[in-house]
Order: C-alpha cells, then structure tokens, then sequence
C-alpha cells in the first residue's frame, strides 16, 4: 500500500521511540404519508414531525424561484423525520434534503457517559448540487422530499423522492439490514435531462463536523484524519496536524475517520474524481471543544443517458479493525496502522494477537501477556546486545590505555582501537544491530495501542479506559505538553526506563570520549521525554512499556548471572588475539584510509 503524505505524529513518535529504544540498547419509523408502500411495516416504524417555520406565517410565505424546483422548496412544507434503525444503528432521515440528519451508535457512549453521535444537530451536509434549465443553482437541501418506507428481505428500505411529475423525479433510496453499521445508499431519476442543465455537472457535496468523544480531544485529533483510497490500492490521506486540502482520481472509498469511528462512503464504481478539504478545528485542550474536524468532499457525479444512477454503500460506525475486516473494499486501510512495516506488523501480527487474548481474559491482562509474549520472543535479540555489550566491558580496561596512550592523536588512537577490536574478534557494532531489528516491532506497538478499538472504555487498575491517558491527580494548572493531570503508567514506565539505562550504561559514562554524548544526561533525559510525551497518551500504551522493561531488566539479569561468564568471555578474547586474523575487503579499506590519514597528518606537522 502506498501513503500519500506522511503524519507528522508518528514521525515524532517514531523518532523518540527510535531515540529511548537504540539508546537503552546501545549505551480504537415512520410513519409516512398515505403513499406508502407496505402498512404492516408503518406500524413498526417511528416518525417525528416537525415544523420547518412559524405555523402562523407559513402560508403568507413566498417560495423561491427556481423554477421547475419551486413548489419542492415551499415554505409551506413541512419537515419530517423518518427513522430507520437496527440493532447496531438508529438513524433519522429528514424529508429537506432527503439525508440523514442524525446518526446514532447503539451501546456506545462518549467520556461523557452520553450516546456516541457521528451525525446531529447539522453538523453534516450532504447534498446534490446542479443547474436547472434557467441555470440557477439548486441544492437539494433546499428541497423537500416524499417519504416511502417499506420491507424487503428483512430490510428496511426507504424511498425519498423529489417529485416534479410523474414521470419526472429525483429518489434516493436507502436500505438499512437488521444488523450490522453498513447501509446500501442509491441516487437515481427519471427525466432528469428535461429539467437541468446537460453542460454543468452534478455535484455530491458531503461536510462533516466531527463531535468530540474522547477525554482528550488534542490525542483524539492526532487520530482524526481524512483518507481515502484511489488508482487501485493507494491509500491516500490529509494532514491530521493542520488544515489540508487534495485532489485525486479513480477514488474507490473516501472515509471520516473519527479516531475510534468512520463514516465511509464507497461507490459501486470509483469516483473519476474527488476534491477534499480537512480543517483542523482544535487550538487545545479547552473543556468547551465540540467538534475535532471539518472535513469536506465534492464528488461529481456520473450521468448516463441524461440520468442520474449513482449506487453506494455507506458505513458508518466503529473503526475497529475486527468489524472492518469482515467487510469488502479493504476498508481496514481506513485505521491508522502505521506507515510501511509497521503496519504490516500491526495488521498480521498484533491486531490478531491481542484479539485473540482479549477473547478470553480482561483487557489489561492480555496486554500484559502480549508484553510477555513479545518480549521472549525478542530474547535472542536482547542476548545478542547484552554480549555485545560484555565483550566492550571486557576490552574497556585496554581501550582506556589506547585512549590515554594517544590522547593527542585521534588517528593513531582510531587505529589502535580498531587493531584491537580486531584481533579480540570484537565487532562495537554488533549491538546497534539487534537494536535496530527490535525497533519496528516496538514502534508498530507505538502505533497500535492508540487505534486498537477494543481497548477503548476498557478499565484495568486505576485506568478507567486503557485507550485514553489514567489520571490518580488532576492539576489545577496546565503544564505545557504535559496537560492538567498526573498519569501514573508513565510514570512507572519511566521509572523501568531509568534503572534500566542504569543497568546498561551505568559503568560507561565514566571517561566518555570526545565528541561522544554525555551518558548521564541522557540517562535522565529519555525517562523525562517518556514522562512527559506519554502522560496524553493511552494508557495502554504506557502499560505495554512499564511492563516490558520490567521484563528486559528480568531477561538481562538472568543473561548476567546465570548465562554470560565474564572471565569465559574474556579467556574466548584473548584467545582471539592470538589467532591470525585476516582482513575482509572493508577492513583493508578502512585500514588504509586510516594510514593515508595519519601520513597526511605526519606531513602537515613536518611543515
């Protein structure tokens, strides 16, 4: 799959993962009017009623002119709202404009305790756009619609039809199953071509205001993200840090995403082209925050034989990858997994895991025991790092006469170490490889905690919800890119992440080399960054890194005492030294690189 552009979030997410990580190692019904179609089903069906204006002045007022469409915008009329609902969904479709006017998750509820809500109160707008024959603009918002509700193989269908005669109408049609979060959605007419204009195109221009559902709304914005795909498989997206627009073709599914909910629109045919636009809504983290992004779409619409004859199906509910997975039009690609590798590893290995632990035992626990199973998984990498490490601890004693030998010269004293290395069958980079190895799988966990649905409202100790940050103190300040409250995960895994450092790189910040960072500083700096970056962050999250140092520093005190032999490895050393050793191609290289250096340097004293 192929990412359009690049988040910002999960580069500096990657880059402090990258950073923590190769330093430790190295040093989420009606009822309807008189024309419906079937009775039985009307008496199951809810229906609201509504008065679009003042009863009192509703006949004194004059409809707008548009023409052939001037009757359909009748101040005279009035609004209904027609439920369709199933077990997952309740949905109102208003008869002005003819779409859904609120959209409603059954069984789940925002930080608030209140109902999740992706569509209400006019936060969406979808609607066609076209010219009459007179060539004014008509938005069907404008217009009012009839409603038909009727069953067909276990389904609720209902038809909105924007009549101007018999023979002469726009319906929309939508069919809702008993269960599931996704509907079939069509647009179609008849004699169309008689009432517009054949040069201008047909426009479906759909806005949303995403609502605010989580405890922090600056983390859920991090996740809340326009993406679509296009040309066959690319996925593409806007920028979730700022406000973006992007045009594309040959798009196969535009998705709203919603952190922990999508609103995904999938044509029967790809769209030939789409413009999007992303605003970003959020300045911080007020308490007063309702809405996260306006995302907007135009899509024009194909016409065929002068007809309007767009199918869709239209998803809307969860992002949880265990739901989306079951559908067609690789909607999964919707869910942030991460960019390259990393998501590969998310989609084939950790989501599948951690569904099937969560499937039998509590949520914090099958993340405890995921943290297990990765962790010995990655043992042989750790051991290989550890010897890496002890065969330096070894040699320190006699790099330290080098370095104190050839303190003026850096050349010589670069040689020298290398000779060493060299003969005791010492490679120093020997343990920035394991490190580099392990760093896609704990960067592709960086990834999956925030976006695991199945963790979202789950509790587990003090954390009520292991998708958001647990609080055990609320601030009565806010500390800039720390926030108002006190997260005690992170705070127990940077404690991990400090005697750790400890353990590994204690006895090498004596002496450091020029040029060479100073151990101790980052010693305390990484723990702090840890501190600070993961106090907003899921909770989840930070468990995963408390509990896997935990074991790291387990793993290695077993590697110390009970498995690596410091006097073994050190009689293995010398006796290295005194086998003869033959050069690869580039060791003579660097070797002689090395002695073309110091003859220069020997020159430049002479003169």
């Amino acid at each position: 799959m192929e990412e359009k552009k690049f988040d910002p979030y999960q580069l500096i997410g990657f880059i402090l993962i990258a950073g923590i990580f190769t330093w430790m190692l190295s040093v989420q019904e009606p009822v309807t009017e008189a024309n419906v179609e079937n009775t039985a089903t009307q008496e199951n069906i809810q229906s609201e009623e509504t008065s679009s204006t003042a009863q009192a002045s509703t006949n004194a007022m004059v409809s707008p002119n548009l023409g052939d469409f001037s009757e359909l915008a009748s101040a005279a009329q009035t609004q209904q709202q027609i439920v369709l609902e199933n077990n997952q969904i309740y949905l109102k479709v208003n008869t002005q404009g003819g779409f859904i006017s609120e959209a409603q998750l059954k069984g789940l509820n925002d930080f608030k305790g209140d109902p999740v809500y992706l569509i209400k109160d006019g936060n969406e707008h979808f609607d066609l756009t076209f010219f009459n024959r007179a060539n004014q603009r008509i938005q069907t918002k404008q217009l009012f619609f009839t409603p038909s509700l009727s069953t067909q193989d276990n389904a609720q269908v209902l038809s909105m039809k924007m009549v101007i005669s018999e023979r002469q109408f726009i319906e929309c049609r939508y069919t809702l199953p008993n269960d599931g979060y996704m509907l079939d959605f069509s647009v179609t007419s008849e004699g169309f071509s008689a009432l517009t204009n054949g040069d201008k195109e047909v426009a479906l221009d759909w806005n949303l205001k995403g609502f605010r559902q989580a405890k922090s709304v600056i983390y859920e914005n991090r996740y809340t993200e326009l993406k679509y795909q296009y040309e066959g498989d690319k996925i593409g997206y806007l920028s979730a840090a700022s406000d973006d627009d992007d045009k594309d073709i040959d798009v196969s599914w535009v998705s709203y995403n919603q952190h922990f909910f999508s609103m995904i629109l999938i044509p029967n045919t790809p769209f030939d082209e789409v413009s999007f636009v992303s605003e970003n809504l959020v300045e911080d983290e007020g308490k007063e925050v309702i809405f996260t992004k306006n995302f907007q779409s135009q899509i024009p619409l194909k016409i065929t034989q002068g007809e309007l004859n767009s199918h869709f199906q239209w998803y809307v509910g969860p992002a949880d990858y265990d739901v989306l997975k079951k559908l067609d039009n690789d909607l999964t690609d919707s869910i942030s997994f991460g960019w390259g590798i990393f998501g590969w590893i998310n989609r084939f290995v950790f989501f599948p895991l951690f569904g099937f632990l969560s499937g039998f035992l509590p949520h914090g626990i099958a993340i405890i025991l995921m943290t297990i199973i990765v962790r010995f998984a990655m043992s042989p990498v750790t051991y290989k790092s550890y010897l890496s490490q002890a065969k330096m601890k070894v040699l320190k004693p006699e790099i330290t006469v080098l370095n104190d030998k050839f303190k003026k010269d850096a050349v010589k004293r670069q040689q020298e170490t290398m000779k060493l290395y060299r003969k005791a069958g010492v490679n120093p980079m020997s343990g920035c490889v394991p490190a580099l190895l392990q760093l896609p799988v704990f960067y592709a966990l960086f990834c999956f905690f925030p976006v695991a649905f199945a963790l979202r409202q789950k509790s587990f100790l003090w954390a009520d919800d292991l998708s958001s940050y647990d609080v055990i103190a609320e601030l009565p300040f806010n500390i800039p890119f720390y926030g108002d409250h006190i997260s005690l995960f992170p705070i127990l895994a940077s404690i991990a992440i400090f005697f750790y450092t400890m353990m590994t790189t204690g006895q090498q910040m004596q002496n450091p080399q020029p040029g060479m960072p100073n151990m101790k500083f980052i010693m305390y700096l990484m723990p702090l960054m840890m501190l600070v970056f993961f106090n907003n962050y899921a909770s989840g999250l930070s468990l995963y890194y408390f509990i896997s140092n935990l074991i790291t520093i387990i793993i290695m005190l077993v590697i110390k005492n009970y498995i690596i032999n410091d006097d073994k490895i050190h009689a293995q050393i010398e006796e290295n030294k005194k086998k003869p050793k033959k050069q690869n191609r580039f060791q003579r290289k660097l070797q002689e690189v090395m002695e073309q250096a110091e003859e220069q340097q020997k020159l430049n004293k002479r003169k």
